[in-house]
């Protein structure tokens, strides 16, 4: 099912390798879909509401009747739910709220430079963001909490959910995610999806929706598309594409446990990647067999089997373990499962991945939803520089400056250097008007 990419004796022979090239990807034209969502967003940024309706007709097949969902709505959904669902919501909330509360750490830290010469950084949240749920293939509700509960607890305070209206429940967002926005207190919800609902949450829509500092959550190449095409007016906090698995095994993996973790991913998208990395070829064989078991079981099968047999899907064979953890890091996964001996000890080796699930018991769906931890993850390689959806998303970082009399005069004279070597002497005289003549007494550097 999946094609194999055989690494083996190529360094041996003295071959250079390019593991980001050899381990291949899911195609991802952002750049095409920015043409297509340009009048998309152009339309609301002009006509509001009027291009909201058409838009959700054209691309959702309903219109709803009110585009913010109204409060009964939210808490008829969270009445509606059903106990053992309601009861996994809550458990997923409160270790995701956990675990955002650790990585908030300090908001303020304080350096003190010489007498006098004192930057304070501070950690200020965003005062408004606009969070998007999707609402495709598959109704995302576990992105609500992704999403709002990092944003919470970085102290945002305005925030708004956009999800696409459905057919199926009478113009609204899907019912799961009204009823967690419902139990995490988040009262301005939007019944819009796709570009309309980035540009919606860009440009403001009068008499709807305030504009918002920040855009945040997965989507679709459309909304990737639009986040990209309105970054600037916005922030955005990633451009997250097709999402993916890689896992390092050898040969004492459980090829079930493999098989399984790699279907479970392949069921997002028939453009989803599934990569098995290993030194053990009768691993590989034999999780080609329980896939060749498993997929005619599941669900999507049809969704999977595409996935799976796609280009972006691949057994990479190589020589050894570090070989691996090499090609791994090069491919910089999205998720990155590691199913090896001493598992712990091959994650401190991992420098690019957007989250190391450590061992068979930490399959990626954990992560997903009742781990703690983000699944707003980067994607297409972009975990060489990028990091997941997270509390300091949601903060920026404003130093404040405060210098007295005597810790500028010890700065002076560099300051008027370094600005006359940039032929910006304006700047220079910024500090000497203010200690007018030698004779003021102002001290230079290395005076006593």
């Amino acid at each position: 099912m999946l094609r194999v990419i055989d690494l083996r004796d190529r360094l041996a022979s003295g071959e250079q390798l390019d593991y980001a090239a050899l381990v291949p990807r899911a195609e991802f034209d952002v750049d095409a879909a920015v043409e297509v969502v340009r009048p998309i967003c152009d339309d609301v940024a002009v006509r509001g509401v009027s291009a909201l309706r058409h838009w959700s007709d054209r691309f959702d097949h309903v219109v709803p009747e009110e585009f913010r969902v109204p409060a009964a709505d939210l808490a008829a959904a969270v009445e509606q739910l059903d106990p053992e669902v309601r009861a996994a919501f809550e458990v997923a909330i409160d270790r995701r709220r956990r675990v955002s509360a650790a990585e908030l750490g300090e908001t303020s830290t304080t350096v003190e430079l010489a007498p006098g010469a004192v930057v304070t950084q501070r950690m200020i949240p965003v005062n408004r963001v606009g969070l998007y749920v999707p609402g495709g293939l598959a109704a995302l509700a576990s992105s609500v909490i992704m999403n709002v509960v990092p944003a919470q607890v970085a102290g945002v305070a305005s925030l708004a959910v956009a999800s696409p209206p459905q057919v199926d429940f009478d113009g609204l967002p899907h019912p799961n995610i009204l009823a967690l926005c419902h139990l995490l207190g988040v009262e301005e919800v939007y019944a819009v999806g796709g570009a309309q609902a980035v540009a919606m949450f860009a440009y403001g829509v009068e008499d709807l929706c305030p504009k918002v500092d920040l855009v945040t959550g997965p989507g679709n190449i459309y909304v990737v598309a639009a986040k990209r095409l309105l970054k600037g007016l916005v922030n955005i906090d990633s451009e997250a594409g097709t999402t993916e698995i890689a896992i390092l095994a050898d040969a004492e993996a459980e090829p079930v446990h493999v098989a399984a973790d790699l279907i479970s991913q392949a069921e997002h998208d028939p453009a989803a990647a599934a990569v098995l990395v290993t030194d053990a070829p009768g691993l590989a064989d034999a999780v080609q067999a329980e896939l060749a078991a498993q997929v005619p079981e599941a669900k999507h099968a049809e969704r999977i089997t595409t996935a799976l047999g796609g280009h972006q899907s691949a057994v990479v064979l190589v020589d050894d373990l570090d070989q691996g953890i090499d090609v791994v890091n090069a491919y910089a996964a999205e998720h990155l499962e590691l199913h090896t001996v001493d598992a712990a000890g091959v994650a401190s080796r991992i420098t690019n991945a957007g989250a190391i699930f450590v061992g068979t018991w930490s399959p990626v769906s954990l992560g997903d939803y009742c781990a703690g931890s983000t699944h707003v993850l980067p994607t297409a390689g972009c975990a060489c520089h990028s990091s997941g959806l997270n509390v300091k998303s949601f903060l920026k970082a404003v130093n404040v400056i405060s210098y007295d009399r005597a810790a500028l005069s010890e700065v002076a004279r560099h300051v008027e250097v370094f600005a006359e070597s940039e032929d910006l002497p304006a700047h220079g005289a910024a500090v000497s008007r203010r200690f007018p003549g030698d004779a003021s007494g102002r001290r230079r550097p290395g005076q006593e």
